[in-house]
C-alpha cells in the first residue's frame, strides 16, 4: 500500500514523541528511507519541477517540518549545521556529494565558526542520513537533484551563524 504524507507525518510524530532525542530521529530516518523507496510517495510529493524549498508538513506540537527540495543544475553550500535543530536529508533523484566536517570552533555573533574537512560520500536515490544537532556537513550537486528533508524546526524561522573551512 502506498505511503501517504499524512501517514508518514503521523509515523514521524509518534517516533519523535515516543523516543526523545537521537533515538527518535534515527527512527524518523528509517521511516524516510521507507518513504523514499515508495515510488508513488516520491512521485506525488516530490515530483519533477519541485521548487528549491517547499514545506509539505509542519507539526503543530513538535515543530518538525517535512520539505521537498528540487535543484536544477549544479549547487553547493559551505559547511553548516542547523543551529539548534537537526535535519534528515533523503535523496529522491540525482546524486548529492556530502562532505562531513569536524568542528574546530563554533561561531559567535560576528565571528564565523571554523570547520575542518573530514570526508566525502555520495548520496544516491533512496539514501537518507541524519545530521544531528551541531553536526557539520555541506552538500554539493553536480547536476539536478530532488530531495526530501525533515528539519527538527522550520529553519525559515531560525537564525544560523556561518562557518568557514580551514586547513
Amino acid at each position: 500500500m502506498a505511503i501517504t504524507l499524512e501517514q508518514f507525518a503521523a509515523d514521524c510524530h509518534a517516533a519523535l514523541k515516543n523516543n526523545p532525542g537521537t533515538p527518535g530521529r534515527e527512527k524518523v530516518c528509517a521511516l524516510a528511507k521507507q518513504a523514499l523507496a515508495d515510488p508513488s510517495f516520491t512521485a506525488k510529493y516530490i515530483p519533477d519541477g519541485t521548487p528549491p524549498r517547499k514545506v509539505l508538513y509542519e507539526d503543530a506540537e513538535l515543530g518538525f517540518t517535512i520539505l521537498a527540495h528540487g535543484h536544477d543544475g549544479p549547487k553547493g553550500s559551505k559547511p553548516h549545521d542547523h543551529g539548534p535543530s537537526w535535519a534528515i536529508y533523503g535523496q529522491v533523484a540525482g546524486e548529492t556529494i556530502m562532505t562531513a566536517w569536524d568542528c574546530v570552533a563554533r561561531p559567535t555573533e560576528g565571528v564565523p565558526g571554523k570547520a575542518k574537512y573530514n570526508h566525502d560520500y555520495v548520496m544516491k536515490p533512496g539514501d537518507a542520513y541524519l545530521y544531528d544537532i551541531g553536526v557539520l556537513h555541506s552538500p554539493e550537486r553536480k547536476a539536478s537533484t530532488r530531495l526530501m528533508r525533515i528539519e527538527g524546526l522550520n529553519m525559515d524561522r531560525v537564525k544560523r551563524l556561518p562557518y568557514e573551512a580551514v586547513d
